[in-house]
């Protein structure tokens, strides 16, 4: 297994296990996004997502996608936006090279935090987060705004 960064050719890979994430949560046509639109995004001259790939023979079967934010109270963090396995490669430790590659980047980069966000009835990932020292805020809350949200809001205002 290889873990490395991301490359444009990779991108279809990336969308196709982004997919698999979408299939797995129920949400099998949420995705709208393109290979076009993740080479656009992540590498312009100012990414708005990196991304790590676990390779084995020559398949991708594994990313960690994430991006900077900047926290008030902490400064510079980073926000894990997903970490996908293929299916059939889960409990092959690729989730935790990525993840260990997520967590080696936020010490080099000096970020304060990384954060992401779990599905409550994710167990699995769940335990894999708690056992790692990672810690369940139960107390908040994730707030969205959609594309039709973002309409309606700005016909009323």
């Amino acid at each position: 297994m290889i873990i490395r960064k991301g490359n444009p050719e990779d991108m279809t890979g990336v969308l196709s296990l982004i997919q698999e994430l979408a299939d797995f949560e129920n949400e099998p046509n949420a995705v709208v996004i393109t290979v076009e639109d993740l080479i656009r995004d992540g590498f312009s001259s100012t990414p708005l997502f990196h991304v790590f790939v676990a390779e084995v023979e020559s398949t991708i079967v594994g990313i960690a996608l994430y991006y900077y934010r900047y926290s008030t109270w902490k400064g510079k963090t980073i926000h894990l936006e997903d970490l996908v396995v293929k299916e059939n490669m889960r409990g092959s430790g690729v989730g935790f090279a990525l993840y260990s590659e997520i967590v080696k980047q936020g010490k080099k980069d000096q970020v304060r935090r990384i954060e992401w966000n779990v599905l409550d009835w994710n167990t699995p990932a769940i335990n894999f987060y708690k056992k790692s020292g990672a810690k369940i805020l139960d107390d908040w809350r994730v707030v969205q705004m959609d594309e039709a949200a973002i309409d309606a809001f700005l016909e009323k205002n």
